[in-house]
């Protein structure tokens, strides 16, 4: 009878270990900005993300020490070409020598390159026009070195190139981007990458949130939205906006690119005009996000494709311009403590923050850090234990 009490205990330690499986295996991403003076050392950041099972990081460079920081890894990186290289990336030389010299050194932690970001917010026509044939020489360069089908080349753009955006069918890019978008479009289809867009529901909620229920853009019960062209029924408004996005690129003739949100998040603090900025809704917010990609949901007109979706940002960048809301975005502080509270358990070792952050909890549900393998060795223990006593004490 104590052998079946011990087993009963096995079993039950199994299935709690079962829930401690959380974070790993969300497919989170983040994005992590260094315009600030006061972030942590890339090897610290390196142990923070260690303890989160963070495994996908976008930069907005290809920084050689932050590389080398994760070089013992599993940290997968999108890395960023600046807007100010785009009309030198359209050479193919010097195209081919930034791959050699950025991306090639630091293989395989680097699958995907973003050429630009949010270049067609930008009224510079000549930036504009050298977006596409950056992103041509950058693929050529990889091609010739057989990366191509390695690391994907993309770029990411900001929601105001679309000139409608509800209801979400209706979704269509602005007129005088087509002559720009259309052939970037045939070429991410040509080459088989995504169309990443950075979207921010706060923005919809502090333009007007008379409006714009604040429940529905932050994942909370609330009555949704009907589209009333699909009949699709919308409970919040990221997953409306990327469905705008897949309306706007089949509008232009393709149904074979996937979008993916290359930014999103929400602000812990504003300026007094900027509503909504608080670590309540950011917890809120990200938090229900968080869980959303846990339970690896799609959107309604996209059910079978689960979001894919960085999240902005690591750290508060305090040198950041505009307004504060711009400086708020993190996840953490520089010195490794939490802002807010969405179940991310982590820690920076040594120096300042370098006690771990404590247990929080999502508004919605726990996630923890506890990784598959270590689930299985904990298992595996307990049902040893379980064992070695039956046969030692002959239960």
């Amino acid at each position: 009878m104590a052998c079946c009490s011990l087993i009963r205990v096995f079993l039950l330690l199994f299935t709690l270990s079962d829930s401690l499986v959380k974070i790993c295996s969300l497919g989170v991403g983040i994005n992590y900005g260094q315009i600030a003076d006061n972030l942590p050392s890339p090897p610290r950041v390196a142990t923070l993300l260690g303890s989160l099972n963070i495994t996908r990081v976008k930069l907005y460079d290809a920084d050689p020490n932050v590389l080398l920081a994760f070089s013992n890894t599993n940290v997968d990186f999108i890395v960023g070409l600046g807007n100010e290289n785009l009309q030198n990336m359209a050479d193919p030389v010097k195209a081919q020598n930034w791959i050699e010299q950025k991306v090639v050194p630091h293989l395989p932690r680097i699958n995907s390159i973003l050429v630009g970001n949010e270049v067609f917010i930008s009224n510079d026509t000549q930036l504009r026009a050298s977006l596409l044939p950056a992103m041509q020489a950058v693929y050529r360069a990889l091609a010739d070195l057989g990366l191509e089908k390695q690391v994907t080349v993309t770029t990411a753009h900001s929601l105001n190139i679309l000139a409608l955006s509800f209801p979400p069918s209706a979704g269509v890019f602005k007129e005088d981007l087509a002559q720009y978008i259309r052939p970037l479009i045939n070429f991410h289809a040509e080459i088989k990458s995504p169309f990443l867009i950075n979207a921010y529901p706060y923005f919809a909620y502090k333009g007007n949130p008379i409006e714009v229920p604040l429940e529905y853009v932050l994942f909370q019960q609330n009555q949704g939205t009907t589209d009333a062209n699909t009949n699709l029924h919308y409970d919040n408004m990221l997953y409306a906006q990327i469905d705008a996005v897949y309306a706007a690129i089949k509008a232009m003739g393709h149904t074979d690119i996937e979008v993916r949100v290359s930014e999103t998040g929400w602000p812990s603090k504003g300026d007094a005009d900027e509503l909504g900025a608080t670590p309540e809704n950011a917890g809120i917010y990200n938090g229900n996000l968080l869980q959303r990609i846990a339970e690896k949901q799609g959107t309604p007109a996209k059910p079978s494709t689960p979001i894919d979706i960085h999240v902005f940002a690591l750290f508060n960048e305090n040198l950041k311009p505009g307004p504060a809301s711009e400086r708020n975005y993190g996840l953490y502080y520089p010195d490794g403590s939490p802002v807010y509270n969405i179940g991310l358990q982590g820690s920076l070792s040594g120096g300042p923050g370098g006690s771990p952050t404590s247990p929080a909890s999502t508004p919605t549900k726990n996630v923890s850090v506890v990784s598959g393998s270590n689930k299985h060795a904990l298992s595996v223990f307990c049902f040893l234990v379980c064992f070695m006593a039956c046969l030692i004490f002959g239960l």
